[in-house]
Formats: structure tokens, C-alpha cells, sequence
């Protein structure tokens, strides 16, 4: 189960056998300025994975604010998310936070990287 707003994702995952895995988990976000990065996002990651606690925040700059997916799931692995696991599940969801995030940074297509964000 998924449900977006913009500025906050729910996602739900219920353990439908013995050796499967529960979630609950939220990510809100908002535009943030960094005195090094500059202009970006404001993630903050809070729920549950298998009844643990989690809530973490993280910043990504404008440039990078799209790779919110990878950086959400590695925290997720920290508080028990199995390795094989992704909360990336529900494509549809993710897409409309993608856009959203888009729109309030105006980021256009050929927008510059910073080449150090490459490495």
C-alpha cells in the first residue's frame, strides 16, 4: 500500500508469510538550503521496519535530489530491510514524488551536475 501528497510519501508493506518482511515507512520532504551544497532536499525518512524504529533525515543537493530512492533504501538496510530488499516497489508512487521534487527545485532537462557529485 502507497500513498503520495506532495511533500510526503507513505509506503506499507505487510509480511504475508513466515520468511517474508514488514514496513511502514514515510518520507517527507522540503526544499533546504546547505551553506556548502546550496539549493536542495530536505528528506526525512521515519516509520517502521519489522516493529524498529527508524528516523533518520538526509539532504541532497539539487543535483542529486533524484537519487532519494537509493539513499532512503540503504538507511531502510541499516534498521533491517533485508539486502535483496528495495522500497522502491511501487513505481507509480515513486514517479509522482520524482516529479514533485522536479517541480519545486525547477530542475530542467540539461541542468548542470556538479562533476564532484560524479565520483
Amino acid at each position: 500500500m502507497a500513498t503520495f501528497s506532495p511533500g510526503h510519501l507513505h509506503i506499507e508493506r505487510h509480511a504475508l508469510q513466515k520468511d517474508d518482511f514488514s514496513y511502514n515507512l514515510c518520507i517527507d520532504y522540503e526544499i533546504s538550503q546547505d551553506a556548502k551544497e546550496g539549493k536542495g532536499m530536505l528528506f526525512k525518512l521515519y516509520g517502521s521496519i519489522e516493529g524498529k524504529d527508524l528516523k533518520e533525515e538526509f539532504f541532497l543537493p539539487k543535483d542529486q535530489a533524484f537519487d532519494f530512492a537509493r539513499h532512503a533504501t540503504r538507511i531502510a538496510h541499516r534498521y533491517g530491510l533485508p539486502k535483496t530488499a528495495s522500497i522502491v516497489a511501487m513505481h507509480k508512487y515513486y514517479d509522482e514524488m520524482f516529479e514533485d521534487v522536479r517541480q519545486q527545485l525547477d530542475v530542467k532537462s540539461g541542468d548542470p551536475v556538479k562533476p564532484e557529485h560524479l565520483e
